[in-house]
């Protein structure tokens, strides 16, 4: 009797230490999948968010500072982010695209065909910029007909600076710099990002991100945004806040910089060195960054002048935790989020970035 009884308590503490040894584990397990999810997550934004307005040479006349005369290539409206070539779009449509590179919602309202069951209290963010490598090269995707690509001209006899368009409707004939030899040709690249409500079934509850990319339809017929799929999931929330590049340099009679103007010709503080245009931006942000709101859209200016991003992302556990209960606020930018008062573990990761493609333009010696 007294082996029996001493065995029983032998074996409840091994049954104890069991279960407290497989909680621990789960708990190390879903704390892992917080972390490695979030970190995805914001690296995948960053990765792409760091390209946007890269068009290979091509440089917009409103940023050449090596320019003579007013720019005629500035953006006349923000974009459409949703609409399909499924007709070649116009010059003007085109140049809007190019110069408009970045844009944010609160909404699903600008494209409710391809952002469906958004998070509440969420951004969806639109990228562009030309494929990094040239079609066909290496790892990069094929050159295949019928898909939207982006060729930049680096000879200075070419009379057009760029082709815009698919094997159907441009010939993609531009040159390098010894005007023979053809310039590469890169896929345009653009993608829109979004928190879904659920991860695979309607209902399930986890919170994903989304990513629609420009692309041929299954089809192989019509261009546009395809059917966003889901990327990381337990990403809860996403907020996107834009530095805006509205002013230039600060100089002597102007402590706070003038504003930027594409309507004149470059205005150099002083003409024979040229480190100061007192009308283009100087590549750094100006005031607090800013969120796109239904409230409060980008306007135009706002949105071809960007030049930094910060990026919020709140990243939730899949599975809740056992006796936890989570009562703390979160703050993306302007937007607090919680107290949630669930069993699910939470953490914000957040990231500025600087544009290098647009600032870079803007910086003078």
């Amino acid at each position: 009797m007294v082996s029996i009884v001493i065995g029983l308590v032998i074996l409840a503490a091994l049954v104890s230490l069991f279960v407290n040894t497989s909680g621990s584990n789960r708990e190390l397990a879903r704390a892992n999948s917080l972390i490695e999810n979030g970190r995805l997550a914001i690296e995948l934004l960053e990765g792409d968010v760091v390209h946007t307005g890269f068009w290979g040479a091509y440089m917009p006349n409103f940023d050449d500072q090596t320019l003579a005369g007013v720019p005629i290539d500035a953006p006349t409206a923000v974009p459409s982010p949703c609409l399909a070539y499924s007709t070649p779009w116009t010059v003007q449509e085109k140049l809007n695209y190019i110069h408009v590179p970045i844009q944010v919602y609160d909404s699903d309202a600008f494209c409710s065909t391809v952002v469906l069951n958004k998070q509440a209290d969420t951004d969806v963010l639109v990228v562009r910029h030309a494929e990094l490598c040239e079609a066909g090269v290496g790892d990069c995707e094929a050159d295949t007909a019928g898909k939207l690509y982006f060729q930049s001209s680096r000879c200075p006899t070419d009379t057009i600076r760029y082709k815009f368009g698919t094997d159907d409707d441009t010939t993609f004939d531009l040159n390098q710099m010894d005007c023979s030899t053809a310039t590469e040709k890169r896929r345009f690249v653009s993608n829109i990002y979004y928190i879904r409500d659920y991860a695979v079934t309607a209902g399930d509850g986890i919170p994903t991100l989304m990513r629609s990319t420009f692309d041929l339809d299954s089809a192989g017929t019509t261009l546009a945004h395809q059917p966003a799929v889901a990327v990381v999931e337990g990403i809860e929330g996403f907020r996107v806040e834009l530095g805006v590049d509205n002013r230039s340099e600060a100089y002597a009679g102007q402590p706070t910089g003038t504003p930027v103007d594409y309507g004149a010709e470059v205005n150099w503080l002083d003409p024979d060195t040229r480190t100061t245009a007192t009308n283009r931006g100087d590549g750094a942000p100006d005031g607090a960054y800013i969120a796109c709101t239904t409230a409060d859209p980008c306007s135009l200016g706002e949105l071809m002048n960007v030049t930094a991003v910060k990026l919020y992302v709140l990243v939730r556990s899949r599975e809740a935790s056992r006796g936890y209960k989570d009562t703390k606020t979160y703050q993306l930018g302007s937007t607090t989020m919680g107290p949630f008062n669930d069993g699910f573990k939470r953490h914000v990761y957040v990231s500025t970035l600087r544009l290098p493609n647009v600032a870079g333009r803007r910086q003078t010696p």
